[in-house]
């Protein structure tokens, strides 16, 4: 069923199927997180993605992707002031690097689609604070994924809960519609007015994702034609969720089931489960 703008409204077979690439995208990206360190190329990084993916018998929703040239992997892999489709190579990450990973895979013929930016080592106040702040303005954006609410709302939220902090939001780059593409309708920027935009209501699905500047928004492609960096060279953080609205709240639709056991990527768990983390409710703690 299409709705205004050609949005497209899910039934609840689609959003089991969505669920289902979710968890898969949600596996993928951990894998990921788990071999950040010092030394690892973000080759590496993309490849313990790819392996998950393949092993699911998932396609690659990234791979190939229309642009400048085909998108030549199944994650983008973004390193401190590179704020989205990075392309993996032979960079070596370094301690006190931010490295943002994308991915997006696709199960029964639907989408998943998240992204988690992560420190390697110890790294600055200011990075661990906008990593923070990046984060907790995906969470508020989710609370606004409500039946009656506006996209302006969820726009709204993101920017107060980035700017209130001292950053800025992307202004050329937006959240959008998922589903069986991975870019439908609607666009849901990182910015907006409260009350305006498309009311939502039971199935849609928006892949919510603030990518946030520490310094000026403005922003620049690099001479790889894929990577957007900070035009200023500060540095960029990027997380991201698919969420669909349903009568009962937001669900979310990239997320693990249970809690990851052990290893590296276990210190994200409130992320991979779908919980706020504990910085994220001490920030709305504050703010109220």
């Amino acid at each position: 069923m299409a709705l205004q703008r050609g949005v497209v409204i899910k039934t609840e077979g689609d959003l089991a199927a969505m669920r289902r690439a979710g968890r898969v995208n949600a596996r993928a990206l951990a894998a990921a997180v788990s071999v950040v360190r010092p030394g690892v190329t973000t080759a590496e990084v993309n490849a313990a993605a790819e392996e998950v993916l393949r092993k699911a018998g998932a396609g690659m929703a990234f791979l190939n992707y229309p642009g400048p040239f085909p998108y030549p992997a199944a994650t983008c892999v973004s390193v401190n002031d590179e704020l989205v489709h990075g392309i993996p190579g032979s960079r070596k990450l370094k301690e006190g690097d931010i490295v943002s990973i994308d991915c997006g895979s696709v199960v029964d013929g639907f989408v998943g689609d998240s992204a988690i930016t992560i420190g390697v080592g110890e790294v600055s106040d200011e990075a661990q604070r906008l990593l923070d702040v990046t984060c907790a303005a995906l969470f508020a954006g989710i609370e606004h994924m409500r039946v009656g609410q506006r996209t302006g709302d969820v726009s709204a939220a993101i920017q107060a809960a980035v700017e209130g902090n001292g950053f800025n939001v992307v202004r050329e780059y937006t959240g959008h519609g998922v589903g069986r593409a991975m870019h439908e309708d609607p666009q849901v920027p990182n910015y907006g007015r409260a009350g305006t935009g498309l009311i939502l209501r039971p199935g849609v699905t928006i892949a919510l994702e603030p990518m946030v500047l520490a310094g000026r928004p403005e922003t620049r492609v690099l001479r790889d034609q894929w990577t957007v960096a900070s035009r200023d060279g500060r540095l960029t953080a990027h997380f991201e969720h698919s969420v669909a609205v349903t009568a009962n709240g937001p669900l979310l639709l990239t997320v693990l089931d249970e809690d990851l056991d052990g290893g590296p990527a276990a210190a994200y768990n409130d992320y991979f489960v779908g919980r706020a983390p504990a910085a994220v409710r001490e920030m709305e703690e504050q703010r109220t």
